[in-house]
């Protein structure tokens, strides 16, 4: 009879603790599935970035070729440079607005899961 009463408590008792870290398990499952999706789309804006340097910089070649004086050439340098500085500039902003957004997603997943700061 002592041992009816141990199965009936323990098979009670399993049910919670079978359950005990599904929420924090989705909550860990949403963020990797945000995060993935930033990734994604960091990679694709990257990745247009690095075509767009490569077609300022081949233009560069075309044009160095095409110059029949020394300042010809540096206006298209300086131009080109300065088009470099410009996409640097929007690379770091771009930069600071992912990790921002990353963080963000980060602490949230860490509030929803009952581990805020």
């Amino acid at each position: 009879m002592a041992t009816k009463e141990t199965k009936g408590s323990t098979a009670t008792g399993a049910a919670p603790f079978m359950n005990w870290g599904q929420e924090q398990s989705q909550a860990a499952l949403a963020f990797q599935k945000e995060l993935l999706a930033s990734y994604e789309e960091a990679s694709r804006a990257w990745l247009t970035r690095m075509q767009s340097q490569f077609t300022l910089w081949s233009g560069l070649a075309a044009k160095m070729t095409a110059t029949n004086s020394v300042p010809e050439a540096l206006e298209a340098y300086t131009k080109c440079v300065s088009e470099s500085i410009k996409m640097a500039t929007e690379d770091g902003q771009r930069l600071a607005e992912e990790t921002q957004k990353v963080a963000q997603q980060f602490t949230k997943s860490l509030g929803g899961a009952g581990l805020s700061t």
